[in-house]
């Protein structure tokens, strides 16, 4: 995660726990065990269901806080450690739970006279105290469906397929938990400052479980489109397609990506957008490489006039940052972002105000049309490229881009590409004292 977005992810937890704790001093006085466990039990379904409310609504890709937490693949990974943060507070919420039960089974506690209990004389609370087994019981098995659909949610190995198809579950089993979270939430806290907190949060967590059920998560930025052309790469797996835009797209700068629909039951798929936009001809241009069991085979399965659904655009990847000089990487197929950029480029008026630019494309497999394209853009957007071919030139490195462009210290690196080369080369020029938190971008690629 970005700064920004790790001191919001912390910041999160110390803020939410804190207000707690203020809320509940008595925590710090609890006279035993049990009085420690019921606390602990709140505490922990506290922050366990608002961040998960939090991840819930970032899923409905928001457009405000896009922008704030710098683009859509930044917005994911909040939402995905958000989700792993929800997972653990569970499971610690689930022990404290169920952990006492089994010590007093085994002899190892003893259960507590609770004495009579208090008459309740508040109608709602009563009501609520005859859901309470009801709620604990779906509360349970809801936990252990998310714990199963989020581990599948973070273990790569398993298909990209089977995770979508079960993470549309999440939604229901979150549903669930609300129902747990508010017969089981310390009646007394409703009526505190945390009270409207929780139900604004549970109540936003269950609108976007809503919208994910019913299919319409990006709706309003979904356009018909038509495949125009189709270019096949085989020396690189890839192929290019041109999507002809009905009307509604608001248009879209390079580097931004968008979700692509050409099988109802696949699903959308993210690819970044090759193209530059030009509203007297709206379309996109998408390159996809033959990286998984989606992408491969779609040479075969795509064909030109069939209909595609589009959504979008995403992203915060738009080289703007008003730096006389740029650095680009784009490794194998993470060329695609400045592919859009060298058109874009090229289109501006003669005399436009532009950077100046280094392109480093490095790749291992090699593709002598695709190549011939890259450098006529680069030419034609007058942008110095500098190809690597691994078996040919070797790897590419921090130190061979310093080398090769001298004044690298007034320059911002924008790289696109396999995540561990790109927190390589961020952490080679950390080294080399370049302030990499306002000038290395890197596209963030990984949704899931």
């Amino acid at each position: 995660m970005t700064r920004v977005n790790n001191r919001l992810f912390w910041g999160f937890w110390i803020v939410l726990g804190l207000f707690w704790l203020a809320l509940n001093p008595g925590i710090f006085a609890a006279g035993n065990f049990f009085a420690l466990r019921g606390q602990m039990v709140q505490l922990t379904g506290v922050l366990a269901m608002a961040a998960m409310s939090v991840a819930m609504v970032l899923s409905l890709r928001p457009r405000w806080p896009e922008a704030r937490l710098g683009g859509l693949d930044k917005m994911y990974r909040l939402h995905k450690w958000l989700g792993i943060g929800a997972l653990g507070l569970a499971v610690f919420h689930w022990l404290w739970s169920q952990g006492p039960k089994w010590a007093v089974g085994f002899g190892l506690l003893e259960r507590p006279n609770r004495g009579p209990r208090p008459e309740i004389t508040d109608p709602v609370h009563q009501f609520l105290l005859d859901l309470r087994g009801t709620a604990e019981g779906l509360g349970e098995w809801a936990f252990y469906a998310v714990v199963a659909l989020l581990l599948i949610a973070l273990i790569k190995l398993i298909p990209y397929h089977v995770f979508r198809y079960s993470h549309r579950l999440v939604p229901v089993a979150y549903l669930v938990l609300a129902f747990h979270a508010v017969v089981l939430l310390d009646y007394g806290m409703w009526t505190t400052p945390l009270g409207p907190v929780m139900a604004i949060l549970l109540l936003a967590g269950c609108y976007a479980a809503l919208v994910s059920l019913a299919g319409r998560i990006g709706a309003g930025r979904r356009i018909a489109g038509e495949i125009a052309a189709l270019r096949h790469y085989p020396g690189v797996r890839s192929l290019e397609a041109v999507v002809k835009l009905g009307p509604g797209w608001r248009g879209h700068a390079a580097g931004q990506f968008a979700f692509a629909t050409s099988n109802a039951f696949e699903g959308a798929h993210p690819y970044t957008i090759a193209s530059a936009w030009n509203p007297a001809a709206p379309s996109v241009t998408f390159i996809a490489k033959e990286l998984g069991d989606h992408t491969t085979g779609l040479v075969d399965r795509l064909k030109v006039g069939q209909k595609i659904t589009v959504e979008g655009p995403y992203g915060c990847f738009t080289f703007e940052d008003g730096l006389p000089h740029q650095i680009w990487v784009g490794a194998g197929i993470g060329i695609t972002p400045f592919v859009a950029r060298l058109k874009e480029l090229a289109a501006l008026e003669p005399g436009a105000v532009r950077p100046e630019i280094d392109l480093f494309h490095t790749t291992r497999e090699v593709d002598e049309a695709a190549l011939e394209r890259l450098a006529h853009d680069a030419q034609a957007a007058n942008v110095r490229l500098h190809l690597l071919i691994d078996a040919r030139h070797g790897r590419l490195t921090g130190k061979r881009i310093r080398e090769t462009v001298p004044n690298w210290r007034e320059a911002s690196l924008w790289f696109c590409g396999p995540s561990g080369f790109g927190a390589a080369l961020r952490a080679d020029f950390a080294a080399h004292d370049m302030p990499v938190e306002g000038r290395f971008h890197q596209e963030l690629f990984e949704l899931r």
